[in-house]
């Protein structure tokens, strides 16, 4: 069996080898880039590939590897291994194709566990993710924007009526900085690949009367 490991960190490597040796993995390809990751699952064609999120080269750039994948390819396991445990970017990886979903502080017997259950073409979401999301659920909490600061519920709000940066910096009496630093760490805490797509994730959980007032 040949795996595919995508990420950033050696230790990551290191640890996936340790673990994969045991459990009939003959090859492992490691990529520390999602371009790097294409370009030998195109040259080596993988049984499984495990992917990180967030790496150096881009923010949540396996989330973007994931969908380009998943473009040419509908069946090779992809479990994800990742630090974020964010409920938007979790449900969005799982939508983009990924076929599980694993923290990276999550213990050992876990990630073989997952590990197997994705090879064997199964689905797979870690404890502490899936008692997260349940418990949220049973409180009614499905909307990804109520974890919310008070300003980036504010940008966001200004986002979706339309605002420029500029108008939303004057309106909000803060520095053009502190809105495209805002905007940025909301793209990535709502797994939104552009401005284009945090506008459509904020206008369909927003209240038409809230995008309205701030027009």
């Amino acid at each position: 069996m040949k795996v595919l490991v995508i990420d950033d960190h050696p230790i990551v490597f290191q640890g996936c080898r340790r673990l994969l040796e045991g459990v009939g993995v003959d090859e492992m390809l490691v990529a520390d880039r999602p371009s790097k990751g294409f370009r030998l699952y195109r040259q080596e064609k993988p049984n499984m590939i495990i992917a990180d999120l967030s790496m150096q080269a881009a923010s949540l750039g396996g989330l973007s590897f994931i969908r380009r994948l998943r473009a040419h390819d509908e069946h090779t396991p992809i479990m994800v291994l990742s630090m974020h445990s964010d409920r938007m970017i979790v449900s969005r990886t799982l939508e983009a194709g990924a076929n599980g979903y694993l923290l990276k502080d999550s213990a050992w017997d876990e990630f073989m566990t997952a590990f197997r259950v994705v090879r064997e073409g199964g689905r797979y979401l870690c404890h502490e993710l899936a008692s997260q999301i349940a418990f949220m659920e049973a409180r009614g909490q499905r909307d990804p924007l109520a974890q919310m600061t008070d300003r980036e519920r504010q940008i966001i709000t200004l986002i979706a009526a339309g605002k420029p940066y500029s108008e939303i910096a004057a309106q909000l009496r803060i520095s053009y900085k502190t809105v495209v630093n805002t905007t940025a760490q909301l793209k990535s805490k709502l797994g939104a690949r552009s401005l284009p797509e945090l506008m459509r994730i904020a206008i369909d959980h927003l209240p038409a009367n809230g995008i309205k007032a701030v027009q």
